[in-house]
């Protein structure tokens, strides 16, 4: 399946989801009165909101590249999972306060009803199978916005258990335990905010990738039995993607058509990983001696380098 219709099948089955448990939570507090339940709802409505844009901003970050955007339009993605951070927040504000008042007032709902705990444990089902249906398919697609979804439905299985433990605890004769449920419930979705933020920031900063991919760029480059050396490697995140540039050495006396093809294949390996974007490559001769040390590449690929840059076996 395309990358576009995956990203919009995954909008479309999130925000079904959500939309299914506002309902069934709206209508367990109507029927309960529980505050717990009702942070709960609050938390799923929050969640239907930003799914409508999650939906909206994967069909824009999905669509082809044409003049304005030769590249596409991924790097629209960040901002996506930005937004849905200042929804989160916007959720957990509204939950703690709630919570707060009720407790300064002293006035706590207590509820029985088996309908409250029926609908938080199936909420808490619910989010988790989300959870692991969003994370795999962002990983998969590498999608920034669908990883920022998985996390808050991870932590939406954190706060639908705390308001289960308020509302059995207020039934079981402690009722400050549904407004106490409600703040952690209010805290979890400040924790989800954060993480959120934290990941897309590295995308909009144009942060390095993971040291494990940054290894199998330079393996892909030295595996070609003509590089000799590399320096001056660069791979940073442009939106969800990874642009990388770097200098590959061979023996000065190859023609100019052999170099080209050197640099061609070292390009070619390095963009089949799924993760990069862009691959710019510069061919040095070896006997310029432009080559340097670097302590990350011997640390990342394993190897050292002689000064003239040839390998050196561990």
């Amino acid at each position: 399946m395309a990358r576009s219709s995956a990203l919009r099948r995954v909008g479309l089955v999130v925000l079904a989801v959500n939309l299914l448990l506002v309902l069934a939570k709206g209508g367990a507090w109507y029927v309960t009165g529980s505050l717990a339940v009702g942070s709960e709802a609050v938390n799923s409505l929050a969640d239907t909101v930003y799914s409508v844009v999650i939906l909206a901003g994967l069909y824009l970050t999905t669509r082809p590249p044409d003049f304005e955007h030769p590249h596409g339009h991924e790097r629209i993605e960040p901002f996506v999972g930005l937004f849905i951070a200042l929804g989160i927040f916007a959720a957990g504000g509204v939950v703690v306060w709630q919570a707060v008042t009720t407790l300064l007032s002293g006035s706590v709902t207590v509820t029985r009803n088996p309908v409250a705990i029926a609908v938080l444990a199936g909420s808490a089902v619910a989010k988790y199978l989300l959870y692991r249906y969003c994370f795999e398919k962002g990983r998969e697609q590498h999608s920034p916005a669908v990883i920022a979804t998985a996390m808050d439905n991870r932590n939406d299985i954190l706060t639908a258990g705390a308001a289960l433990v308020g509302v059995l605890g207020a039934a079981a004769g402690f009722p400050l335990l549904d407004p106490l449920a409600a703040i952690l419930v209010g805290i979890g979705i400040f924790v989800t905010g954060v993480e959120v933020v934290r990941d897309n920031l590295d995308y909009l900063v144009g942060a390095a990738p993971p040291e494990e991919l940054r290894a199998e760029i330079l393996r892909r480059a030295l595996a070609h039995p003509d590089v000799e050396g590399v320096h001056d490697v660069i791979a940073h995140y442009v939106g969800p993607e990874i642009d990388v540039s770097l200098h590959i050495e061979v023996e000065g006396e190859r023609t100019l058509l052999e170099a080209h093809d050197i640099e061609t294949a070292v390009i070619e390996s390095i963009r089949d990983l799924p993760e990069v974007d862009d691959v710019f490559v510069h061919v040095d001769p070896k006997e310029l001696g432009e080559w340097k040390e670097d302590d990350q590449i011997d640390r990342l690929i394993g190897h050292r380098w002689e000064a003239d840059g040839g390998r050196e076996d561990p």
